[in-house]
């Protein structure tokens, strides 16, 4: 450590030497008071520092969402074909009024008159395949009746063979029973040989006739048998055509809904309005083909009633939980860019949309167009009334201070468009307010905010009217030169005044 030779001067020799010999602890204590006198005399400067304040005012505030659309007619039909051709005629052009089931196009109709023409010839050739196999059908039905009918007379004739049969049995048992009875009386000469031998010839011409009508029966039964099998192939047969009519029949219903499937195809090559409304687009040319696949192509754009529009507003996710179904929607357009338009939030849709890791939901908001100025396609810049505090106590956000991390922060820091989501509703605060040149603290609730501005309640048994000041930042001595030159001023706009 080195030591330094303070040089005694004149006059003041003792007291050098005297103040070089001075402890340390006192040039501490001094050093100490030394700090204490600035720190007292920044802090009476600060004192002195000019206040910037602005009145409380009693009035509607309003939270709002901001986002941008498109304005788009609420009903917008698309018309297509329904077959596929060659667009042979339009009657129709952009901005033309139609009416429900006017011509809008033909398509060129020779292909389906064509297909139509072959479908109805295979229909006529069904009709008479029909016809051909209901003749042979009702052939095969009378072939079954003719075979019941000899099969039935078979059936009679056995029953005749059999009585013939019964019949010859009887004569013959009568033949021997009389033989046998003139055989005794020939034994006992009351007869001649003759008669006996009558008799025998009797019995066996009666046998006779008994086998010959047991063959009758035999032959007949066979006859039926016959007759049965034939009634059993003339039903199959009867059977088998009118199946063959059933399947003709069939063919004849196919072959019709050939005809009037192609009937429809000349039908829908008329191309018509579905509903009243003005043609906004016009897709299709005279002499363009259009294939209808699996996709129907579309011909015109037709919206129903221009009167009556929907913006389709895309509002960011941060936005979207505030907004809901009935909120009232300012918006305009570049077109008429001093003309506010006034709508209603019909619906939110609940799908997202993502686009550069941005989510977005489409908000639908009907308005009326009855002057006309709305056209589809226009961009429109809207907001969104997403909240209300009526006849509520409004300060600036900078009045605010909070002890939320990213709040407000005295006198300024919370203004922006984040200090809505930074100040949020129901949180606590409190207010500096003039009170006869003094900055009295106020505790309050807020209630409300909407980026610059926030609704406030006094607690407990805090005081705060319409008209108060209270306190947004503070202004120096420099910064008071340079508010005092023409382009300077309060940043609040003129309604500020100092505290001394």
């Amino acid at each position: 450590m080195s030591t330094i030779t303070i040089p005694h001067s004149k006059g003041l020799g003792g007291l050098g030497t005297t103040i070089a010999r001075l402890p340390r602890p006192f040039w501490l204590v001094a050093g100490l008071l030394v700090a204490a006198l600035l720190t007292w005399a920044l802090l009476h400067a600060r004192t002195r520092d000019q206040l910037i304040t602005a009145p409380v005012v009693a009035q509607t505030l309003v939270q709002s969402v901001t986002a941008s659309g498109t304005v788009n007619p609420q009903n917008l039909i698309s018309v297509g074909t329904q077959v596929s051709g060659t667009i042979a005629s339009i009657y129709v052009d952009y901005n033309s009024k139609v009416k429900r089931g006017q011509v809008l196009a033909r398509l060129d109709p020779s292909t389906l008159q064509a297909q139509l023409a072959q479908a109805s010839a295979s229909l006529a050739q069904a009709q008479a395949q029909v016809a051909e196999a209901s003749a042979t059908a009702n052939g095969a039905a009378s072939g079954v009746s003719a075979a019941s009918a000899t099969d039935a007379a078979d059936a009679a004739a056995v029953a005749s063979a059999k009585a013939n049969v019964g019949k010859t049995q009887a004569a013959l048992v009568l033949a021997q029973r009389t033989q046998a009875r003139d055989s005794a009386l020939l034994a006992q000469g009351y007869v001649a040989q003759s008669t006996v031998d009558t008799d025998r010839s009797t019995v066996a011409q009666d046998a006779s006739d008994v086998a010959a009508a047991q063959a009758a029966v035999a032959q007949a039964q066979a006859q039926t048998a016959a007759g049965a099998a034939t009634v059993n192939q003339q039903s199959s047969t009867a059977s088998s055509q009118a199946a063959a009519t059933q399947a003709a029949q069939a063919n004849v219903a196919a072959a019709q809904a050939v005809v009037q499937q192609d009937q429809l195809n000349i039908d829908h090559a008329v191309i018509t309005s579905p509903v009243d409304g003005m043609v906004v687009a016009r897709d299709v040319s005279v002499g363009q083909t259009v294939a209808a696949s699996l996709q129907t192509p579309t011909l015109f754009s037709i919206a129903q009633n221009l009167g009556k529009m929907e913006v389709d507003i895309n509002v960011g996710e941060p936005d979207i939980g505030n907004v809901k179904p009935g909120d009232p929607v300012t918006f305009s357009v570049l077109a008429h860019p001093n003309t506010n338009f006034h709508g209603t939030v019909a619906q939110v849709r609940i799908n997202p949309q993502t686009l550069n890791n941005v989510v977005t939901y489409d908000v639908v908001v009907y308005a009326a167009n009855t002057g006309g100025q709305l056209l589809p396609g226009m961009t429109a810049n809207a907001t969104i009334d997403v909240a209300s505090a009526p006849n509520a106590l409004t300060v600036p956000l900078a009045a605010l201070h909070t002890s939320a991390p990213s709040g407000a922060t005295p006198w300024g820091t919370a203004a922006g468009p984040d200090a809505g989501s930074a100040i949020a509703s129901g949180s606590a605060a409190r207010l500096l307010v003039d009170r006869n040149g003094k900055a009295v603290p106020v505790p309050v609730r807020v209630t409300l905010t909407n980026g610059t501005l926030a609704a406030v309640e006094p607690v407990d048994t805090a005081a705060l009217a319409a008209g108060d000041l209270v306190v947004t930042g503070s202004q120096n001595r420099q910064q008071r030169k340079a508010s005092a030159s023409p382009m300077g001023g309060s940043p609040i706009g003129g309604a500020m005044r100092g505290i001394h």
